[in-house]
């Protein structure tokens, strides 16, 4: 909701505004500014909603700085499929930092993970949890991959209503992935495993959460 509802603003407006105002008296301009300004209400009206259900005022501050920064990069360029040049930056950022963590036995999957259960980095001294969770983090890399394989041929094509549906659909494969990252993972763990709860040592011994 909070990723796709500035996009769908964005295009909605860009697009009234293209049909309004006549060729000839610079709609393509009006669209873009019409675009921002729609985006960037949508964000603030997002940050005050989150901001009064508790959520975390940095976590707030930094999904209304990408709307700024999108509407801002619209602005400078003047062409509307670049709001979406930063979406498809941050796609190919994170497909590379996930490769990385995986190369470097730190798969973010098992970060993550690993924080929200307490456990730390526990976690990385069970060799079947390791190689399970940077198994379940190549999953994510494909999504990120998938992302930019319908990302960049429309942004190409400037095809802004399509990359605005497409960025509204993007938690289409979150779900997907969150579906399959324990089925993938569970493939690397032998039978007996304790699970993802009660990482072991090298020795074969389960730890325990305090």
């Amino acid at each position: 909701m909070d990723a796709g509802i500035p996009a769908v603003a964005f295009v909605t407006a860009w697009a009234v505004a293209g049909a309004v105002v006549p060729p000839d008296d610079g709609s393509a301009t009006a669209g873009v500014l019409w675009g921002a300004g729609a985006a960037f209400a949508a964000g603030v009206v997002l940050a005050g909603i989150r901001l009064a259900k508790g959520r975390r005022p940095a976590g707030v501050a930094l999904g209304l700085l990408g709307v700024v920064v999108a509407a801002l990069v619209v602005l400078h360029t003047g062409r509307a499929a670049d709001f979406f040049l930063l979406q498809i930056a941050s796609n190919a950022a994170s497909a590379l930092a996930w490769v990385a963590s995986i190369t470097v036995r730190w798969p973010l999957l098992g970060v993550i993970v690993g924080l929200a259960l307490g456990q730390k980095t526990r976690w990385r001294q069970d060799p079947d949890l390791l190689r399970g969770y940077s198994r379940a983090s190549w999953v994510w890399v494909a999504q990120y991959l998938v992302r930019l394989a319908v990302f960049i041929p429309l942004y190409r094509a400037d095809q802004v209503v399509a990359l605005g549906i497409a960025r509204a659909l993007t938690w289409i494969p979150v779900v997907v992935c969150v579906a399959l990252s324990w089925p993938v993972m569970r493939t690397a763990l032998p039978e007996g495993h304790p699970g993802i709860r009660y990482p072991r040592t090298r020795s074969g011994e389960a730890t325990h959460d305090q």
